[in-house]
């Protein structure tokens, strides 16, 4: 199970929407856009992986304080943390 992490500070858990991975357009649709990878070396939590708005900084979207709880860097838009075998 994943979790979409909002720029207002709640969490949800989320599920593909067929089977056990999400699509492409999935992961851009909890983030409102093209998606990127958070990298390993920024991101905190083992066994797992984050995706957030590529453009995030140039489109001024919100911090997200909740997600960068779980990273050394600064997080904007919503941000989807799952398993790295959840994504195709």
């Amino acid at each position: 199970m994943a979790t979409l992490y909002s720029t207002d500070g709640t969490a949800k858990t989320v599920k593909p929407q067929h089977g056990k991975t999400f699509t492409l357009e999935e992961l851009q649709t909890f983030v409102g856009g093209y998606v990127e990878e958070v990298s390993p070396n920024i991101f905190l939590v083992v066994g797992k992986t984050m995706f957030v708005n590529e453009d995030g900084l140039s489109k001024a979207l919100p911090v997200n304080r909740r997600a960068m709880g779980l990273c050394r860097g600064s997080i904007v838009g919503p941000a989807l943390v799952c398993a790295p075998d959840e994504v195709e």
